[in-house]
């Protein structure tokens, strides 16, 4: 049995999908972060950067104590080789299953997320940091579509890579992209819409957050964009 600690964001979506398509067992342990949740003691201790996902595999390969994970990109990996399945086994198919990625985790990710804070979140809307981080992921956006143009998917057959991209393009619209403008892009988005492990991790996102969507209180913002060092500090102590 896997715990997934779990809340409905694109990183969280990348690891319900895998388990979803592997046909593994799990367990999910909402971690609420508009609540705060993120900064108890419990889940510090296997997600010391205060972030979801993470997951504990109480069956980890070779047996002995159940083995922690976070980071999003760090679980996918693990499971993929926990299970064989998801990631080639030759040389450069796992070598370009690895670039994009990393590719996602070190770009379409965070600037995704800076481009949905200062469109969105931002209190002073800022036109040169909108602009900056809308097109960085126009940018990212005519990268994968250029990726596309000659295959079904980002390293050959559908894998890890496709997983960790797919819930960050889900939200084209909220991101100021036309998804007309990356056909290839769209028929990927397509391709892996139709998959029904993908439906499942995505109704039951429904399930455990009906009300997703937004921030609705000053809480909300302050728990979300107000922590320095001393909140980490504070939830240890």
């Amino acid at each position: 049995m896997i715990d997934v600690h779990y809340w409905t964001t694109p990183n969280g979506h990348k690891v319900t999908i895998f388990l979803e398509e592997a046909g593994l067992p799990y367990k999910i342990f909402p971690v609420n972060i508009g609540k705060g949740e993120q900064f108890q003691r419990a889940f510090l201790e296997i997600s010391p950067n205060n972030r979801i996902p993470a997951i504990v595999d109480h069956d980890p390969p070779g047996g002995d104590a159940p083995v922690s994970v976070f980071e999003s990109g760090a679980i996918l990996l693990y499971l993929a080789e926990k299970t064989g399945k998801f990631i080639p086994k030759d040389l450069r198919g796992r070598v370009q299953t690895l670039e994009w990625l990393f590719w996602q985790m070190g770009n379409l990710g965070p600037m995704s997320g800076q481009n949905n804070h200062f469109m969105h979140y931002a209190v002073e809307k800022l036109p040169y940091a909108i602009d900056r981080y809308r097109n960085e992921v126009n940018r990212l956006y005519g990268v994968l579509d250029r990726r596309l143009a000659d295959r079904a998917y980002l390293a050959g057959d559908y894998s890890i890579a496709d997983m960790a991209s797919y819930p960050w393009v889900v939200p084209h619209e909220r991101q100021g992209q036309n998804i007309a403008d990356f056909p290839n892009v769209k028929r990927w988005l397509d391709a892996i819409a139709a998959r029904p492990a993908v439906a499942r991790a995505y109704a039951l996102a429904k399930d455990i957050n009906p009300n997703q969507g937004g921030i609705r209180t000053a809480e909300e913002r302050a728990i979300l964009f107000g922590q320095t060092a001393a909140s980490v500090r504070a939830a240890v102590r």
